[in-house]
């Protein structure tokens, strides 16, 4: 028999409000459940699932999926959903949502950004329940998260030995992945175009907007990063309205918007001594740093190819020639560029703002 305060909240759902079917459960208004989705069993005979968190609303609204690991060493994501759900305005939550913080559980369990096939599972969609493990896990999240969403983020960072600044890639041409892009509230937003076999084309083929926010490092914690991913979650989540207007520090940064991005490759082989750090605003033909060989001579400068602003980079100064170093996002407007980035500051927004919204206790029955 439920108790009075369970009772009380059976019968303040709004009847409008409606079930979310997963895995062949219903999750009711109210109700917050953790379903595991069966993928595969390993070689020893463990299952193996994916785990997903369902919270529904008492009251109508979107249905967004947060998730996370796509590829399996990009954890700081799994963090960012940690917190997201600790968030006391998910008691008020309108619509549902659904946070998926480990999609590759097999490259989650072995450190690695592949599947055991050694496969992208972000090149794999949409993937076949017939397919390699890649596809078949693909076809899972798309047909039992993606298919029955109707706005998704996707959390990713920068791959191994490589760091991303805080930025969203986005549709720019889709109105509502636009509007997303836009609220998170990040200093950086790029157009960036949907790859084949993506998570992203994937989803607007079902006319699902996914924004990506990419920042950090594979196998990393970034504390400014996770902070700055919390806090774009919510602000999304309150800009399609499904959380209540609440206290988020300082309002949201007017974004940058790049266009285009390139790789500055190594021109040689040797010892690479950066001088720029990640989000500087560096100038066409500016030096980068040199790479030299172990004795100091044949020494090489890096040079900028274009304006723009250094959002990923190598963390490995031992470089051979080709590799990627640093990447730069073309932009236009010195001063509104530096006041932007000066003002990204979301270790003291976190304070003022998502600290007093964090709690330990459950938040739904």
């Amino acid at each position: 028999m439920l108790n009075h305060s369970k009772q009380r909240r059976a019968v303040m759902a709004d009847p409008a409000a409606k079930p979310f079917a997963i895995g062949g459960i219903d999750v009711r208004p109210g109700e917050r459940r953790i379903i595991d989705l069966p993928v595969t069993d390993l070689s020893t005979h463990t299952p193996m699932v994916m785990p997903v968190q369902v919270i529904c609303g008492r009251r109508p609204g979107p249905t967004l999926f947060v998730c996370a690991a796509l590829h399996g060493d990009e954890i700081s994501g799994v963090e960012i959903i940690r917190r997201v759900l600790k968030l006391n305005a998910l008691r008020r939550l309108h619509g549902t949502l659904v946070a998926v913080p480990i999609v590759n559980v097999f490259g989650f369990i072995s450190l690695s950004r592949y599947l055991p096939d050694r496969r992208d599972l972000n090149r794999s969609f949409p993937g076949s329940p017939r397919g390699s493990l890649a596809s078949r896990l693909a076809h899972l999240f798309l047909s039992e998260i993606v298919a029955k969403c109707t706005h998704g983020i996707d959390l990713h960072t920068g791959a191994v030995h490589r760091v991303n600044y805080p930025q969203i890639r986005a549709n720019l041409d889709d109105p509502e992945a636009s509007r997303m892009a836009n609220s998170f509230g990040v200093p950086l937003v790029i157009n960036a175009t949907l790859r084949a076999g993506s998570l992203r084309q994937a989803a607007a083929k079902q006319r699902v907007p996914v924004i990506v926010y990419e920042a950090g490092e594979a196998l990393r914690f970034d504390e400014m990063s996770i902070r700055a991913g919390v806090k774009g979650v919510a602000r999304v989540m309150r800009a399609l309205n499904m959380l209540p207007a609440g206290k988020l520090g300082r309002r949201p940064l007017d974004s940058i918007v790049g266009r285009s991005s390139t790789w500055v490759r190594a021109p040689i082989s040797g010892v690479l001594r950066a001088t720029v750090v990640l989000g500087s605003q560096v100038q066409e033909g500016e030096s980068l740093g040199s790479i030299s060989d172990p004795f100091g001579e044949n020494e090489t400068d890096v040079m900028s190819p274009s304006d723009g602003i250094v959002v990923g980079r190598t963390n490995l100064p031992l470089v051979h020639e080709g590799d990627g170093l640093f990447n730069i996002v073309r932009v236009e407007g010195t001063q509104v560029i530096a006041e932007t980035l000066d003002a990204f500051t979301p270790e003291e927004e976190y304070a003022e703002g998502l600290t007093a919204e964090l709690a330990d206790e459950p938040i739904l029955s």
